[in-house]
């Protein structure tokens, strides 16, 4: 467990926050690497001494079939063995956790009862081939969203927030998307709605600006001398927005984004590992998440 412990609202709110960008860092940009982890017929290492002084470890598996190594020590013949697959392999329950840093790992549950910590959705690993990926994401996000608030209201109860402190403490959370609203698609859905609405009602026309650039960086807008300051004010509200498809977190005018041409949405350059420079030579750019889905089907 992490050696700082949160104790005040703004300490929880920053554990929540750095739980949160790690989960949807899980279901968005590394997506690839989160569903191969979860593969519900993953099995471990099993070392299997045998008598003579060697062992025997299984490194593959072929339907039903395992393939073996076998290391020798004073064995000069060896017979091949064949094994049953489900005669050793055992299916565990996995969960996904976010942590403070930003960070996501799929592990076992802990073993300790009860927990430190309110613990996550336990199992996601055997509903992951029975669904739609698309849908088992949802699930997971769902879950992952529920989890969130039972860990920060843990902490809150832990150090005796009283009813001010947790109303305060739900109202900063409140102000983000949850992880099921960035993964879905929901909370850009809203974004672009709200957007629809205030374009339809300026006289002028004037479009958002990420929607403006096809993959350039996003920057402020020239202010105009014969601007109005409400129509800069409307403006930096419809920029501000504007969420990044991995973290989740606001749109910044001195960040370069890039946007999705499958699914539309934008992120933070440094979230999916893009320059500026890169940007340039990227005739159509596909996010981590529409690639993997690409790749598999």
């Amino acid at each position: 467990m992490e050696n700082t412990v949160p104790r005040t609202v703004e300490e929880v709110f920053t554990d929540f926050k750095g739980r949160r960008a790690g989960l949807i860092k899980a279901l968005t940009a590394d997506v690839e690497k989160f569903y191969q982890q979860c593969d519900p017929d993953a099995f471990g290492v099993y070392i299997l001494e045998v008598s003579g002084g060697g062992f025997v470890e299984v490194v593959e598996v072929c339907g039903d079939i395992l393939l073996l190594r076998i290391t020798e020590h004073n064995f000069r013949y060896l017979e091949i063995l064949i094994l049953h697959f489900d005669s050793i392999r055992e299916k565990e329950n996995l969960c996904l956790y976010g942590l403070p840093n930003e960070t996501w790992e799929v592990n076992l549950p802990v073993e300790e009862v009860p927990p430190e910590l309110p613990e996550p959705a336990l199992g996601i690993n055997f509903a992951r081939d029975g669904m739609q990926e698309k849908d088992w994401l949802s699930l997971v996000a769902v879950h992952s969203d529920s989890w969130l608030l039972s860990v920060a209201f843990y902490f809150g109860a832990r150090f005796g927030f009283g009813k001010s402190e947790r109303k305060r403490l739900f109202q900063m959370m409140n102000d983000l998307p949850t992880v099921f609203e960035v993964v879905t698609g929901v909370a850009k859905q809203a974004r672009d709605a709200t957007h629809n609405n205030s374009s339809r009602s300026k006289s002028s026309g004037k479009s958002r600006q990420p929607e403006s650039q096809p993959k350039a960086a996003k920057v402020s807008p020239p202010k105009m001398e014969d601007e109005s300051g409400e129509e800069e004010e409307e403006e930096e509200d419809e920029q501000g927005a504007t969420l990044c498809g991995a973290c989740g977190d606001n749109y910044a005018t001195d960040e370069f984004w890039i946007c999705c041409d499958i699914c539309e949405r934008w992120f933070h350059g440094k979230c999916v590992k893009i320059t500026p420079a890169k940007a340039e030579h990227i005739k159509q750019y596909k996010c981590p998440s529409c690639s993997s889905k690409r790749a598999r089907v």
